[in-house]
């Protein structure tokens, strides 16, 4: 097996992270799930829960994986106590990782190939019913789906295959910046559009009682929900960075600056699409449609709507991106581990093997779209139900209990690790909240999730 990786530089780890968290869940679900729950009132809750529920289940990602020097899959070998079974949990971590590329190679293919048809004026003068048409064509085509599937995938390994320094971190690094710098740029076009005021103000003056309208216990979860998923957590996806990761540094600060950079993202695209939705009195709570469809019908309406719309699903690919390149990274990671492949050997296997597993949801819309589970829905929701409903929060519940458990790595054991180096530490007396409050809210939002998708639907 090829030696151990280090990140060349801190911010290279941190813009490597953030790109694994952040993704079409700070860019799509965050604005219509703000505007679905009441705006800024539902901002304030995302904020809080994402800092009560999120670090703390990150820092332990990055403490097992820092402490282990191991993938997801080998890293509970390295640190259970002998006899133990903590391992077996690996698998699932591995196969959540396999599963969530399974279909979201398929939906960052479609931001690809938005990129195109907006440059190429396939929008232009189009009414919404139209628009939405073309989507839907998309999706019958699996000719082109299949197209941009496969160029996400091969992007995403040729990255991957350039190594760590020079291929994930470099390529994360670039990447991210670029996405920053394209997000300024459509929130200044945004906050400037004739009528951007009323967004804002829907945005940043919190209405208590939009929230009260939508029943205050269902705000509060989706608030927890989102701020729990959108970091990714509980298939060890950020726990390969801690792998690589040195000393220096204390794990609490790393965490802390990550979802900082991923909430940056997630609130500035929130001042991109409120003020544009207002401007055209656009519905911004109206679901995924808000982004295949009702955007390009605003940039329609907009001075050099073209050069917009590109910029944004350039924007929207990068998003998409970052997150590609991050789990390909743990799938080769898998591999080099358990096997001792080469990376270039680990590369070559998974391209082919993501492409095949990618397929049943690309012909989900189409050849398979009889394919249906009653109250969850066709191939692409089944795929994304067993990850985001059972795989993330349950892993989440594991890294929990792994590490606060005298029968896991223990408290103190996690202690050590994520204060070692210089920086914020983890405070020892949130082990009462950590042990015996935190699993239960998780537990909680794995039940509502339950409750939601079989009983509320």
């Amino acid at each position: 097996m090829e030696n151990r990786e280090n990140f060349k530089s801190r911010i290279g780890f941190i813009m490597t992270s953030a790109g694994c968290a952040i993704g079409l869940g700070n860019v799509w679900r965050f604005p219509f799930i703000t505007g679905r729950y009441g705006g800024a009132a539902f901002v304030l809750f995302y904020l809080i829960f994402l800092f009560i529920l999120g670090a703390p289940i990150m820092i332990m990602e990055f403490a097992v994986g820092r402490a282990s020097g191991k993938s997801a899959v080998r890293s509970f070998h390295e640190l259970e106590p002998k006899g133990s079974k903590w391992h077996i949990f690996g698998y699932f971590a591995a196969a959540g990782n396999y599963l969530l590329m399974m279909f979201y190679t398929t939906v960052a293919g479609w931001m690809f190939a938005y990129i195109f048809k907006s440059a190429k004026g396939a929008f232009s003068g189009l009414e919404a019913g139209e628009i939405d048409s073309v989507f839907s064509a998309m999706l019958a085509n699996p000719g082109e789906q299949l197209f941009w599937m496969i160029i996400v995938i091969v992007i995403g390994f040729v990255i991957c295959m350039g190594g760590l320094k020079n291929g994930v971190e470099k390529a994360s690094t670039i990447i991210m910046t670029s996405l920053l710098f394209l997000m300024l740029i459509l929130v200044v076009r945004a906050v400037t559009l004739p009528g951007a005021e009323k967004g804002l103000l829907f945005y940043l003056k919190p209405d208590f009682s939009k929230m009260l309208e939508n029943g205050l216990g269902e705000v509060i979860f989706a608030a927890m929900g989102q701020a729990f998923f959108t970091l990714s957590l509980g298939i060890g996806a950020l726990a390969i960075f801690g792998s690589y990761l040195g000393k220096e540094k204390s794990l609490t600060g790393e965490a802390i600056n990550v979802i900082a950079l991923d909430t940056f993202v997630a609130l500035m695209a929130g001042f991109i699409i409120f003020p544009a939705c207002f401007a055209f009195g656009e519905n911004p709570g109206q679901g995924p449609g808000l982004i295949f469809v009702t955007l390009p019908h605003i940039f329609n309406s907009m001075f050099l709507g073209r050069l917009w719309g590109s910029i944004f699903f350039v924007f929207m690919s990068f998003a998409a991106l970052t997150t590609v390149i991050a789990v390909f990274e743990n799938i080769i990671s898998f591999a080099m581990d358990m096997h001792g492949y080469s990376r270039k050997k680990a590369v070559i296997i998974n391209l082919i093997l993501v492409t095949v597993l990618s397929l049943p949801c690309t012909l989900g819309f189409n050849v398979w779209s009889d394919i249906v589970i009653p109250k969850i829905g066709n191939i692409q929701d089944i795929e994304d139900f067993i990850v985001s409903n059972n795989l993330l929060p349950l892993g989440s519940l594991v890294y929990l209990v792994f590490c606060t458990s005298r029968y896991g790595w223990g408290y103190d054991n996690f202690l050590k690790e994520a204060n070692t180096g210089s920086g914020i530490k983890f405070p020892k007396a949130l082990k009462f909240y950590i042990n015996c409050i935190l699993p239960v809210i998780v537990l909680v939002i794995w039940a509502a999730g339950y409750l939601q998708e079989f009983i509320l639907k």
